[in-house]
């Protein structure tokens, strides 16, 4: 089989600013649908990065291509029509409506109006935004996650292979960052995307990314999946960037398959109140923490599987649970019933055994 050619590739990228080293000597290469999350300390070149993927920047060394072909071979107009851009700022034309600002890179390709018209109509829907609603008004008439949103449909419009983003959700108080952040991980028009980020939140690198280049000083210190960064760090660094979130980290890296194994030879130990109606159905990739932050969520329904008596100890405390059950394909047969001590117990066998490897 022939090897896939990267959507885009970096090799040797280097960028001084007078004797100041920004950039120094980074290469990486993306697969389709991967997500390059860039991480670092507030001037440790993330930004200068990316914007030399799209010629926003010139290098002083290394070359940068997109889908095998170096981008110094086309005009730097042509090349970021083709790749999706946004920023914290977000930059909508002020003069222009939603629709129109939307709309504006597929009509400089000269993109049939009506495709135009149903694409940004589409990509509103998607985003939350109603064309009904929304479609008319203009940039200083929205909130500033409904700008960002504008901003990332803009990006959209085209159907770019590769988008670009610069900390998109960095403007948004925490509880509109939050959902943005979950609606963008989860819309089905960005997960069949190549998407670099930059971010200076840890816990926004480790939800959205494949990989994560952590930046210091315009140097690579370690390039990886989240969990090698967490579990395997490359150096003293990288260790001591991630230790003040540890723990939130491990709970969103640590996946149920991870704990599956103790969590079904425990015996359970707490006397079940709570009933969910409807199993959970559930992806052996989910993390502990989602999982957590279901079983947070209000159970009640005698409909659920029953708990066999042999499995509890007599005159054990109560404690709520659910029941969840694997997406297909699983090996694990019927639903199982998880807890909040159950859950965490198994999180620690599986903690340790991942810093102890």
């Amino acid at each position: 089989m022939l090897p896939i050619t990267p959507v885009i590739e970096a090799r040797g990228l280097t960028k001084h600013y007078g004797p100041q080293v920004v950039v120094q000597d980074v290469s990486f290469a993306l697969q389709p649908g991967e997500t390059l999350v860039l991480l670092g300390p507030s001037g440790c070149g993330k930004t200068t990065l990316l914007r030399m993927l799209n010629r926003l920047v010139e290098p002083d060394a290394g070359s940068v291509l997109v889908h095998g072909r170096d981008v110094q071979a086309q005009p730097a107009e042509q090349l970021r029509r083709g790749i999706g851009y946004v920023i914290q700022q977000v930059g909508l034309l002020p003069h222009y409506t939603v629709a129109e600002n939307v709309a504006v890179v597929p009509r400089l390709l000269g993109r049939p109006p009506t495709e135009v018209a149903t694409r940004t109509t589409e990509l509103l829907t998607r985003l939350h935004l109603p064309p009904e609603r929304f479609a008319g008004l203009y940039p200083h008439q929205l909130s500033g996650g409904q700008q960002q949103r504008v901003g990332l449909a803009r990006a959209l419009a085209a159907d770019p292979p590769l988008v670009l983003l610069d900390e998109p959700f960095g403007a948004l108080d925490p509880i509109t960052r939050a959902s943005i952040r979950r609606e963008f991980r989860e819309l089905p028009e960005l997960q069949r995307k190549t998407v670099v980020l930059v971010t200076h939140d840890v816990t926004e690198a480790f939800e959205l990314a494949d990989q994560i280049l952590l930046l210091e000083a315009g140097r690579v210190q370690q390039l990886g999946a989240p969990r090698d960064l967490l579990f395997r760090p490359a150096n003293g660094f990288v260790r001591s960037f991630f230790a003040t979130e540890r723990l939130g980290l491990q709970l969103r890296t640590i996946q149920l398959a991870d704990i599956m194994t103790d969590v079904l030879t425990q015996p359970t130990t707490h006397r079940i109140t709570n009933y969910k109606s409807d199993v959970n159905i559930v992806s052996p990739s989910v993390s502990v923490h989602s999982i957590l932050e279901l079983l947070s969520q209000p159970s009640a329904s005698p409909t659920s599987p029953e708990l066999s008596p042999t499995t509890l100890s007599p005159g054990a405390a109560t404690e709520p649970a659910q029941w969840f059950q694997l997406a297909p394909p699983t090996d694990v047969a019927g639903p199982f019933l998880l807890s909040y001590s159950s859950v965490m117990s198994a999180f620690g066998r599986a903690l340790h055994r991942l810093t102890t490897a």
